[in-house]
């Protein structure tokens, strides 16, 4: 592979996790990023508590995060080869631990309509 492009990475995680799987995530990732943003156009200002409990909740996003990207590539923690490696699953943490503060605050907003400020 002589350069990094867009089109070899969506070709990259289609192989990993098959392109189905792949295109239902992308899928998802977009209608929670449209829930979230319509949820901060429709509040004008955030809640502190929701805000909180999204905090709280990303160490479980980041847990989850890896072990879905070490199932379906077939893999364990075993198999980690060198510093790349822990970057890749340090990455993976970040945007699950982030993605799941996202979906968690988005549901709150949208089910505990009550201001809890």
């Amino acid at each position: 592979m002589q350069e990094l492009t867009f089109g070899t990475l969506i070709a990259v995680f289609e192989e990993i996790f098959g392109q189905a799987l792949f295109w239902a995530m992308v899928v998802v990732a977009a209608l929670i990023t449209l829930a979230y943003l319509y949820v901060l156009i429709r509040d004008r200002a955030v809640s502190w508590r929701k805000f909180l409990w999204a905090q709280l909740s990303m160490p479980v996003g980041a847990v989850l995060a890896v072990w879905f990207v070490l199932f379906e590539t077939r893999s364990s923690l075993a198999d980690i080869g060198g510093p790349i490696d822990v970057i890749l699953l340090l990455a993976i943490a970040v945007a699950g631990a982030i993605g799941l503060a996202i979906l968690v605050y988005t549901l709150e907003s949208l089910f505990l309509r009550k201001s809890e400020d």
